[in-house]
């Protein structure tokens, strides 16, 4: 129950953030939000605040920013159509009802002749008592659809996402992949302040209770000058050695304190892949600062976008295949293992995991950021942007193709962990 509970929290959170980014920029830019969305499918709780309903979906697979203009808007008012309008102080229309009028009675009803809620603002129609004079109503810039009783939002032009800037709708867009990263340094800035962070010194950190290093007499804090007489100078010096002597006897050189020690340890031997490296059952040294902890965290942040761009390198070229891939199966037996070693652990997975769903958001791929970006590169080349139904046509395909991709994985997830 507990790992049900810390993989609803992490992926909750990833995407929340994710999804955060692209409001947030989105809002700066003057662009429409409607919606909010955690998950997919039926809403299960939801309420709105100032323009945007926020809302949590039953199926917990991801999230959405439903912005005005990337799809088509669900209302529309076409001529013949007989409406209500309702006028705020400056006799501009607020509200257009378009069912259910008879629950209005201070509505002005009319037939619609002519109707622009994009650019002009622009209702034109007859009144029934007045049948042979067209009137010409303003529509103000905020102002709603009533359909069965809730109202939506009407979207002018300038609140919609193809109305701004490339530069405004690219940052709407990477900014989701943008706020994985910037997570993810925060969890290792929170890791590093609360626990401390790793060093690269030749200092013995925590000791494990069963290992070689305790047995043979080294103690936390001791500073190594040599192993086998050869010099170190760093924490990855140390490791080396070790690993290149399994059940090898090595000698430590060491200073305690205004003592200078040899101390005799023959590393554990442990088998990773087709070698097998040693250990003592030692940690790497930590330290603790706050500026040390904002250094660490943009490095953490860095080396671990490094890893994982070049995993997915090897995807590409073939040195991993697509049986190494995990979805959210593999994800939860992941997190599973690493939620049995604790909080601290949890948040660093949970920093990975922020990062790994940053980048491959950035992938040129349709229907992801990344394809996104892609057709906004070739609108900038071009001048102007790719028709509006072939890119979703292309991202219509590479949706369909990721969801293949997911179920594949799953699958793979499925009979990895549970058959």
């Amino acid at each position: 129950m507990n790992t049900v509970i810390a993989f609803i929290i992490i992926f909750g959170a990833l995407v929340f953030f994710h999804e955060l980014g692209h409001l947030i920029f989105a809002k700066r830019a003057g662009i429409l939000c409607r919606e909010f969305a955690i998950g997919f499918g039926p809403k299960i709780l939801s309420f709105k605040r100032d323009e945007t309903v926020y809302t949590i979906r039953l199926l917990p697979l991801g999230g959405f920013v439903r912005m005005a203009g990337e799809d088509p808007e669900m209302i529309d008012v076409k001529p013949g159509q007989v409406i209500g309008l309702l006028f705020n102080n400056d006799e501009k229309v607020e509200k257009v009802i378009i069912n259910n009028k008879e629950q209005y009675p201070d509505a002005r009803v009319i037939e619609v002749e002519h109707a622009d809620l994009e650019h002009e603002m622009v209702i034109k129609g007859y009144e029934s008592e007045d049948e042979e004079r067209l009137h010409t109503f303003r529509v103000a810039e905020e102002s709603y659809f009533i359909v069965d009783g809730d109202e939506v939002q009407i979207a002018p032009y300038s609140r919609q996402f193809a109305s701004k800037t490339l530069g405004q709708r690219a940052m709407a867009i990477f900014a989701g992949p943008l706020m994985n990263f910037v997570l993810a340094f925060v969890i290792f800035v929170v890791l590093g302040i609360s626990q401390g962070y790793a060093v690269d010194k030749p200092v013995l950190g925590e000791l494990t209770k069963d290992g070689a290093a305790i047995e043979a007499g080294l103690k936390q804090g001791d500073e190594v000058q040599a192993i086998d007489g050869a010099a170190v100078s760093t924490w990855q010096d140390v490791v080396e050695v070790i690993r290149k002597h399994p059940e090898q006897e090595i000698t430590f050189t060491v200073n305690r304190g205004d003592e200078t020690r040899e101390i005799e340890v023959t590393p554990d031997s442990r088998e990773m892949g087709e070698e097998k490296i040693g250990l003592i059952g030692v940690y790497a040294p930590v330290e603790k600062s706050v500026i040390g902890s904002i250094t660490n965290g943009a490095t953490e942040t860095a080396t671990w976008m490094k890893e994982i761009v070049t995993g997915l390198g090897k995807l590409v070229t073939g040195q991993f295949s697509l049986d190494m891939l995990s979805g959210p199966v593999g994800i939860y037996a992941a997190t599973d293992q690493v939620a049995q070693s604790g909080i601290y652990y949890l948040m660093k997975w949970a920093a990975v995991l922020s990062i790994n769903l940053g980048i491959v958001n950035l992938l040129p791929i349709p229907a992801l950021d990344g394809g996104r970006l892609v057709f906004f590169a070739v609108e900038a080349v071009r001048g102007k942007p790719i028709d509006r139904q072939k890119e979703g046509v292309v991202h219509f395909i590479g949706f369909a193709l990721l969801m293949l991709l997911m179920l594949v994985v799953t699958w793979n997830d499925i009979q990895s962990f549970f058959l």
